[in-house]
């Protein structure tokens, strides 16, 4: 408990930005419908976020170390709130590019920020309790974020508005903290071949988990449109597959102890195809059917992106994993800004159903070069723990660099 109340302030923050700046996502795929946006143009947005995200993974270590965290926490979130509040104000798909770059900006920004202030607090004895609570958190504001779409209304200036006052209100825990701002340590370097020297397995396997989880969270509301959903069961849609991937991280993570991770990884990718064509049949059943085929399609892709960096971190010497992961973060996000241009392309010239298709043919390609990478290397001779990785910012490695070790 004691430890809850210390790191109040920085959960709290978390839960507002992931409410506000998450639920932009589902909002921006739904209002560009109703405003007449062409699949293609909703797809564009969720490669600028992505675009904005990458950027402030970069800039905001140094931002942080030039003006301090409150300063630059401050910035960042301005900078998104203003993306929110402009939505409505010029409804052209090019503008809104801009203003979600700008909302991607600002959650990789405020993240940096966090987990550099939550790194410089927690000690040896603390840190798996507070990484615990901290991925709660994460992940209660992420689902919270999709389930608030069935209360707004798509296209309209309430929606945005209250969207850009629960991000407002991530300011006040971290601002008016008691707690006095850590030093800013150096910014981790960004050296994207260290994760293919260490390994090409997991830097493919990064590459592909931000093709599936790019193209589901940015283009699956128009896959729930155009099977007939409404904007309140997109929701739960959505829902359903965050749940699914929470619910994935034990016994994924206790199998990937266990045994060899190279086939763990090949076999959630045969179970992310069976998924794939769960989501296409599905797609002819009842709601009962969509969601259940959601929330396995969740379960079998979320644990890819920590499987892989858990096996690339094998490799690792302790001396590497910050850069190794700000490594594989920039993979992710090369794969993630790519996606959900080519998705809702798809969609708009094939149909729903061809979103899956890609996706499915990425998972393919990943069992194709993880046979080979088990022909042509053996199997690391000691394992680091496995390690639930949230895909937030550049110095997320620096919280998880003991927690692999111990």
């Amino acid at each position: 408990m004691t430890l809850i109340i210390s790191f109040a302030a920085l959960f709290a923050s978390v839960l507002m930005l992931q409410l506000g700046f998450g639920g932009v996502v589902p909002l921006d795929a739904l209002s560009g419908t109703q405003l007449g946006f062409t699949a293609s143009q909703i797809g564009m947005l969720g490669s600028a976020h992505f675009l904005g995200f990458f950027i402030g993974c970069w800039w905001a270590p140094r931002l942080m170390g030039n003006v301090g965290h409150s300063r630059a926490f401050a910035a960042f979130a301005a900078a998104g709130v203003i993306g929110i509040l402009a939505h409505m104000m010029l409804t052209d798909p090019w503008a809104w590019a801009v203003m979600r770059m700008a909302t991607g900006l600002a959650v990789a920004g405020c993240y940096t920020i966090i987990e550099a202030w939550l790194q410089s607090k927690v000690t040896n004895e603390t840190r798996g309790r507070a990484m615990g609570v901290y991925r709660v958190v994460d992940v209660t504001g992420n689902l919270g974020a999709q389930i608030l779409i069935a209360f707004l209304t798509p296209a309209a200036y309430v929606s945005y508005n209250l969207l850009a006052l629960i991000a407002c209100a991530a300011l006040f825990p971290l601002l008016l903290t008691r707690a006095e701002a850590p030093a800013t340590g150096a910014a981790p370097r960004l050296r994207p071949k260290l994760a293919w020297d260490r390994s090409p397995l997991g830097a493919v396997g990064v590459v592909v988990s931000g093709i599936t989880g790019a193209a589901f969270r940015m283009v699956g509301p128009l896959y729930g449109l155009a099977v007939g959903l409404e904007a309140d069961r997109i929701a739960l849609f959505l829902s359903a597959y965050v749940l699914g991937g929470a619910f994935a991280q034990f016994p994924v993570g206790w199998l990937a102890d266990k045994f060899d991770r190279r086939h763990i990884l090949i076999g959630i990718s045969v179970a992310a195809i069976l998924g794939c064509a769960g989501m296409v049949v599905g797609a002819q059943g009842n709601l009962v059917t969509i969601f259940l085929a959601a929330g396995f399609f969740g379960f079998t892709t979320f644990p890819i992106y920590s499987v892989s960096t858990a096996h690339a971190h094998d490799f690792a010497g302790q001396h590497e994993r910050v850069e190794l992961s700000a490594a594989h973060m920039f993979l992710y996000a090369v794969g993630a800004i790519a996606s959900p241009v080519i998705a809702s392309a798809l969609i708009a010239s094939f149909g729903p159903g061809s979103m899956f298709a890609f996706i499915a043919v990425a998972h393919v390609l990943l069992i194709v070069f993880g046979l080979y990478r088990m022909k042509v290397g053996p199997a690391p001779e000691s394992r680091t723990r496995y390690v639930y990785s949230p895909r937030t910012s550049f110095i997320i490695g620096r919280l998880m660099r003991r927690m692999r070790d111990d």
